[in-house]
This record gives C-alpha cells, structure tokens and sequence, in this order.
C-alpha cells in the first residue's frame, strides 16, 4: 500500500533528509587514504546524534553499524572495518537518519583520492542515471517509466544494472512500498500520486549486472569483482512534479565542487 504524505508531512521528512545529507557533507573532508571506514562510521554516528536526530541503519534488520560502507567490487550493504581505504579506491558511503519519527536515506559513492578514468567515469553516469530516473517520478507516470529511464541511459555506457537490489518508498518506515527498481518497462507498475516519497538509488556495475552474496549475510558484491558505484536520493511528489528533499550540496560545498544539477528538482532555492 502506498502512503501518500500531506505537504507538512513531506517538510518533515525533508529535515530528516538533510540531516543525512549534512552527514555526508561531514564525511566528505574525512574520506581519504589511510582512513578506515569503521572511523568514518563512528564520526557519522556521533554527528547524527549531535543533529538530534537517531541511526537509522544501526539495527535495523540487526544491521551492526551507522553507515553501509561499500567499497570497490562492494554494491551495498558493506559492513564498516578496520581496513584502510587506498588512493584510487571508490566508496559507496549509504546513511540513514531517523528525526521527527520519519526516515531519511541516501547515498553517495566517493573516489579515494585520484581514481582511474574509467572509474570515474562509472562515478558520473551513475550519478546522471539517477536525475534521468528522478525526472520520471511524476503523478501519471509509473514505477517502469523510472526504471526503463535509469536502465536504458546506463546500459547505452556498457555497464551491468543489478536486478536484485531496488529503491523503495520511504517514511515512518525505512521501506515502504513502492518497490523501484532500475530496470523496467514503460508504463508498467505503480502509477505516481501525489504527495508519494520514494528513495531511487540506482546501482550500476562496471562489468556484468550480476552480483555474488556473502556469507555474512549483508556484503554485496559484483560477480566479475569489478567496480560497482551507487547515489541515492529521496524525492518526493509535490503539485504533480519530483521535489528532491536530499541533497549533494553539502558534499560539493565541502569538496569545493559547483554544481547546479539539483535546481530543477527545487520548487524553493535550497539554502545551506
């Protein structure tokens, strides 16, 4: 069953949002050679608190940490550890926040220093992918049209869409319905209403789309051990049109990267 939001509903969640965002903002400056990601994972932990806001990751499903903290050949769900990220690794760095009894979620893959230009250019289209799917969710449409959007623009660059792992409506909950997956066909699915809130986080591998699970019951990784990136957003329908209640503002402000790539999901200019 979807839930539809009220507008003041929707405000909420756009704070829970940005508290995430702000998280990832904070990590930004930190993500570096020679830090590990159980470091990070402690820092994001205590600023979360710091906002008044709680994890929302950290035990859910009995998930052990604040953070998902994917690197390289990792799609989603890694556990954060003591091993040290190296110049040229990438890291998917997933984050949620619970504030004002509604959930925030998303999710950001950041380059470890200098990577390999066919790492990051993954980095760029799977981050385009997600705007191409954004500009789908609209009341009229349906959960295919996102997916067909996100999948044809990644598979015309060779690269595998993972079929197993899907977006997801979000709210007092972290997983809501719809499912939204990164793959589909036009017209088909859920039909868009207003007032819907959806995480869409599309995960593209550099090689095939298929991925291996670990015995730990949480790590993801491609089949081919090759990169995989993931961004994540959650964006909600307000009059009719996709409204993004997340943001990469905070990260570009700390990494000191102009971007305008969020405008035209903005009915109000987003100040920092």
């Amino acid at each position: 069953m979807i839930i539809q939001k009220t507008k003041e509903e929707i405000e909420l969640m756009r704070q829970s949002a940005l508290v995430v965002s702000k998280t990832l903002g904070m990590l930004a400056k930190e993500v570096k050679p020679g830090v590990t990601s159980l470091y990070l994972d402690k820092l994001a932990e205590e600023f979360i608190r710091e906002q008044g806001a709680i994890p929302g990751f950290l035990g859910l499903y009995d998930f052990p940490n604040t953070l998902c903290m994917s690197p390289n050949s990792q799609v989603v769900h890694g556990i954060p550890n003591n091993t040290p990220l190296v110049e040229g690794d990438i890291i998917s760095i997933d984050c949620g926040a619970i504030l004002n009894g509604f959930y925030g979620d998303h999710a950001y893959t950041f380059p470890v220093g200098e990577v390999a230009p066919e790492t990051q250019k993954l980095l760029d289209v799977t981050k385009e992918s997600l705007y191409v799917g954004i500009r789908e969710f609209k009341v009229g449409n349906r959960v295919g049209d996102v997916g067909f959007a996100i999948q044809n623009f990644t598979e015309k660059h060779g690269y595998g869409v993972v079929r197993e792992l899907v977006g997801h409506g979000i709210g007092k909950t972290m997983h809501e319905d719809p499912e939204m997956p990164n793959y589909g066909r036009r017209g088909r699915g859920k039909k868009f209403v207003e007032g819907m809130v959806v995480a869409i986080e599309p995960m593209t591998n550099m090689g095939t789309q298929k991925i291996r699970h670990h015995k730990d019951g949480w790590t993801i990784t491609t089949l081919d051990g090759k990169p995989s990136a993931h961004f994540e957003h959650d964006v909600a329908i307000v009059d009719g049109k996709p409204e993004l209640l997340s943001t990469f503002q905070y990260i570009y402000e700390a990494l000191g990267i102009e971007s305008d790539e969020e405008n035209e999901f903005r009915q109000q200019p987003l100040v920092l």
